[in-house]
């Protein structure tokens, strides 16, 4: 088995890569700005990022931050990993980079081009917006009495461990280049989303669709951001769970916590 090391390895996705990877028995090292003995800002760069890159095989680079500086963080991985002849470099981006004038997706986009010219080994998986994101979007929405959505746009949200499990697998395999996108199972609209999670939330909201203006929302309109097949696109892969499985999943886990919690307060007041 290989030494792999996961940057953002305590993130939402990098978290899971972590798990998988070393159930399938490789060792791996978990690189973020806190966790020990790894603990590399990759935005610095230094002695702590060489140190952490020495004698690793791949380097599954899960790290990054919307309020920016991930180009300059690629950079830094990128000149520590060829100095330590990593052979295999893996990088998570976003279905839509090069279709959505986004800020954030520009700046990953750009990160995908310096990987592909990083004289190493390289392979960059894109997938669509993680459930956790769509919810935490509805969720924000839903703090006003009507629900606001931009009018006209489509998701298809992932399961994040299924992205992980694809990246592991990834990471175990020789590089393969731009590999198929990786989608949820299903493209819904963003009311529709909304209704599934005010339903399973019992919550009541009036959703209202509001159209905007700017070339991001043109770009989200048009479904850029959404896996493509045929006229020519790569076939793409579709991960396995629903929306509405993933909120009645996480609902059931609420529900059994604070069972389990009330269970403890009254064995402690017994």
């Amino acid at each position: 088995m290989t030494t792999i090391l996961v940057t953002g390895g305590t993130g939402t996705l990098g978290r899971l890569v972590t798990e998988r990877l070393r159930a399938d028995g490789h060792e791996v090292r978990v690189l973020s700005r806190h966790a020990q003995p790894y603990a590399v800002d990759l935005r610095a760069g230094g002695p702590g990022l060489a140190r952490a890159v020495a004698g690793v095989d791949t380097v599954v680079h899960c790290a990054s931050s919307p309020k920016g500086g991930d180009e300059e963080a690629a950079r830094h991985l990128i000149e520590a990993a060829r100095a330590a002849g990593v052979r295999h470099l893996v990088y998570i981006s976003i279905v839509g980079v090069d279709q959505v004038p986004l800020g954030y997706y520009r700046s990953k986009l750009a990160v995908e081009r310096l990987v592909e010219e990083s004289g190493l080994g390289w392979t960059v998986l894109r997938a669509t917006q993680f459930h956790e994101l769509v919810l935490r979007v509805l969720q924000g929405a839903a703090k006003l009495p009507v629900m606001l959505l931009p009018a006209g746009v489509s998701d298809q949200p992932v399961e994040v461990a299924e992205v992980a499990a694809r990246l592991a697998a990834l990471a175990a395999a020789a590089p393969a280049g731009r590999v198929p996108d990786l989608g949820g199972p299903e493209v819904r609209t963003l009311p529709d989303l909304a209704r599934s999670y005010l339903r399973v939330s019992g919550r009541r909201r009036r959703v209202v669709e509001v159209p905007l203006a700017g070339g991001a929302y043109r770009g989200f309109r048009a479904g850029g951001h959404l896996v493509r097949e045929g006229a020519g696109e790569p076939e793409g892969g579709h991960g396995k769970v629903t929306f509405e499985e993933f909120l009645t999943e996480r609902a059931e886990r609420a529900g059994r916590a604070g069972r389990a919690g009330r269970a403890g307060r009254a064995g402690r007041a017994g």
